[in-house]
């Protein structure tokens, strides 16, 4: 197959892309003009696109399904006005412009896989959240809901549509994981604010491993929750990490403590509570290669 990849130099981009082409796939990654060369690679071509204006160079044309997966990171700096609107055109105006893109073409990939994630839900405590489940009312929420809106719009084109709900990505390349356990190692690491919150995490193995399903799988369309079928609540996931690193526990960071220091972004993202299940994974019949905690982490930890 040939594959169209966005946000190919992100954690999940980078595994994908090396996991397709090992896998025999034509995958060309779309970058920016001035990083396209369009010299194949084992990480397959680099094709020049504009996400400002849709324009796609010519090897791009005729792909048989687009992982779209572009995306500023939305942890990394505290949530100012500038801060949301790179958020937001990084994640909505780039599909736009993507699924326009797609529009022009005379044949049209049969799928279409693209980024959102479970901050959708917004805060919703002890409540089990499926793909049927309300979308929140924050900040988070509003970005995802329009993200997946811009997505969908591919459906009018005959494009099968799939609408990737990542929760926590547990990798040794980086990401969520090694932030977290950067205090653990120095021996100051606790839970955060009360601790029962809920975290719904999964492997970067299994998240390449769904979206590979989800290209291939033709039943696959609409939001899937991108998670392990075990989530656990910050005190427990504080434990199992403490554990896997041989430190203690012992120093919580308190709620105030971590608004103070972090913002707006520490109720959406340390404190916000999603006890989330990957019911449309289940009924696909993905099969995990990690769905426990404590075997995720040992496993990630393993390869660093």
């Amino acid at each position: 197959m040939k594959i169209l990849v966005t946000g190919s130099s992100g954690l999940v981009g980078t595994a994908l892309v090396s996991t397709l082409a090992g896998a025999g796939h034509t995958v060309c990654r779309l970058v920016r003009p001035e990083s396209a060369g369009g010299e194949g690679s084992k990480d397959g071509f680099a094709v020049a696109w504009n996400p400002a204006t849709g324009e796609l160079g010519g090897a791009g044309v005729g792909p048989d399904a687009v992982v779209n997966l572009a995306g500023a990171s939305i942890a990394d700096g505290r949530w100012s006005a500038g801060r949301k609107e790179m958020l937001h055109a990084s994640r909505i105006d780039t599909t736009r412009a993507l699924v326009g893109a797609l529009a022009k073409m005379n044949v049209r990939p049969s799928v279409l896989v693209s980024a959102s994630a479970i901050g959708i839900y917004g805060d919703r405590g002890d409540e089990t959240l499926t793909e049927e489940s309300k979308p929140g009312t924050d900040f988070l929420a509003g970005l995802a809901k329009e993200w997946e809106t811009e997505a969908l719009k591919a459906e009018a084109l005959g494009i099968r549509v799939v609408l990737a709900r990542f929760g926590i990505i547990l990798a040794r390349e980086g990401g969520a994981l090694a932030k977290m356990l950067t205090p653990f190692k120095l021996g100051v690491g606790g839970r955060l604010g009360s601790g029962k919150q809920w975290m719904s995490w999964v492997t970067l193995e299994d998240v390449v491993g769904a979206l590979r399903l989800m290209i291939e799988n033709k039943s696959a369309r609409g939001a899937i929750n991108f998670v392990a079928p075990q989530p656990v609540q910050n005190f427990e996931f504080t434990k199992i990490l403490a554990k896997a690193v041989h430190r203690p526990a012992f120093f919580p960071a308190p709620a105030f403590a971590l608004r103070l220091a972090l913002g707006e972004m520490t109720d959406a993202l340390l404190l916000s509570s999603q006890r989330v299940a990957p019911k449309g994974l289940e009924k696909l019949g993905y099969r995990f290669l990690h769905a426990d905690l404590n075997s995720a982490v040992a496993a990630v930890l393993a390869k660093s």
